[in-house]
C-alpha cells in the first residue's frame, strides 16, 4: 500500500459516504430514529457509530486514546452530524497528507476502551476504518429499503472507480 492508494481509498470513503447520507437526509425524524433490527438500533445510531468509530481513530493517530464511543445524543439530526463529519474529514485528510510515503508506515500506539496497549502501522489503520465504512453502509441500505425508501446509489468501490 503506498500514500496515493490510500488517498483514493480516503476519497472513495468519502465519496460513499456522501452516497449513503444522500437518501438517509431525506428520511423523516421517526424514519432516522426508527427501531430497526442491525448491529445497531436505527439508522441514527448506526450512522453515529461510524462517525464516532472514525473520529477515536482520528484521536488515536493523534497521540489520544478516548475511553468510550460518542453518545447519539450528540446527534439528533442528520443536518448536525454532517457538519461534524464533513469537519473530520478534513482532518483525516489533513493527517494522510501530513504523513507522506514514508510516514504510512508510521507504528501507532494506542489504548482500546478497555486500556489495552496496541501498536499498528498506520495504513492498516485507515484499511480498516474505509473497510468498516463499508460493513455499515451495506446495513444502512437494507435498513433505508425496509423503510420502504429509495436505496442509495452504488457505492461498490468499482462504482467509484468507473466514475472517476
Amino acid at each position: 500500500m503506498n500514500h496515493a492508494e490510500l488517498k483514493t481509498l480516503l476519497d472513495y470513503h468519502y465519496w460513499a459516504r456522501d452516497r449513503i447520507l444522500d437518501p438517509i437526509s431525506r428520511l423523516s425524524f421517526g424514519q432516522y430514529n426508527a427501531e430497526m433490527s442491525s448491529s445497531f438500533r436505527s439508522i441514527r445510531e448506526t450512522l453515529v457509530h461510524m462517525y464516532s468509530a472514525e473520529f477515536i481513530w482520528c484521536m488515536r493517530w493523534h497521540g489520544e486514546s478516548p475511553s468510550s464511543m460518542l453518545s447519539a445524543a450528540e446527534f439528533p439530526d442528520v443536518a448536525i452530524l454532517q457538519r461534524h463529519w464533513s469537519r473530520l474529514e478534513i482532518k483525516m485528510r489533513e493527517f494522510l497528507e501530513s504523513l507522506g510515503e514514508d510516514g504510512i508506515q508510521r507504528l501507532i500506539v494506542y489504548k482500546n476502551f478497555a486500556g489495552q496497549e496496541f501498536r499498528q502501522v498506520f495504513w492498516q489503520m485507515l484499511q480498516h476504518v474505509v473497510n468498516h465504512g463499508s460493513y455499515h453502509r451495506g446495513q444502512l441500505t437494507t435498513m433505508i429499503r425496509g423503510l420502504k425508501e429509495e436505496p442509495p446509489k452504488s457505492m461498490d468501490l468499482i462504482t467509484y472507480y468507473r466514475e472517476q
